[in-house]
């Protein structure tokens, strides 16, 4: 829980355990809508992410009274929730193909005037559309740090590799990602 203070979260981990539903609760109020957006931009179906959400949340009901006292719980749950889709696309034999309903997932933080989505709907797009066409681990490793804010060795457990191997994931993922949206990077570190 990046925005959690630790004593609080570790108050948490302690009445999870006890099985408080209370603590639950504020772990779900907290967590499930970056894990919901974190599964749906991962493969790119609101049906499977609605599913492999679910199911997270299953597993940590059913883990909650043998959880270690010191769990980070948003790299446990993250931890889960790969392990879940990566178990989904070995059982369907595939890799999910990403198609233009991939923008309809990206969630919007706040509602923009017209003035801001007219001038930042095209540069949006091209993120959007650029970020889609990365291979699985390289989205998904810009997804863990750039936009669920996870740490570089949190979200390497997250995908089961040692911190300098998703380091240089990150880099080949920041490197792809530059290569097809070079205009809009510019822009955005002058």
């Amino acid at each position: 829980m990046t925005q959690m203070d630790r004593a609080v979260e570790l108050s948490l981990v302690r009445r999870l355990r006890e099985a408080d539903t209370a603590a639950f609760d504020q772990i779900y109020d907290t967590l499930n809508s970056r894990l919901y957006s974190f599964l749906a931009r991962l493969s790119g179906r609101r049906d499977i992410a609605e599913d492999l959400v679910e199911e997270t949340w299953l597993r940590l009901v059913s883990a909650s009274a043998t959880l270690a006292p010191d769990t980070r719980l948003a790299p446990w749950l993250f931890t889960v929730a790969h392990n879940l889709y990566v178990s989904y696309c070995r059982s369907r034999g595939r890799e999910q193909s990403w198609t233009s309903d991939l923008l309809l997932l990206w969630p919007d933080r706040l509602s923009p005037s017209p003035f801001d989505s007219a001038a930042s709907n095209e540069s949006e797009t091209r993120l959007k559309v650029a970020l889609a066409a990365l291979p699985v681990k390289h989205r998904e490793a810009l997804l863990l740090v750039g936009v669920e804010g996870l740490r570089p060795a949190e979200a390497a457990a997250v995908c089961g590799i040692s911190p300098e191997a998703f380091r240089q994931r990150l880099s080949r993922a920041r490197a792809l990602l530059s290569a097809t949206w070079p205009h809009e990077l510019k822009e955005a570190t002058v």
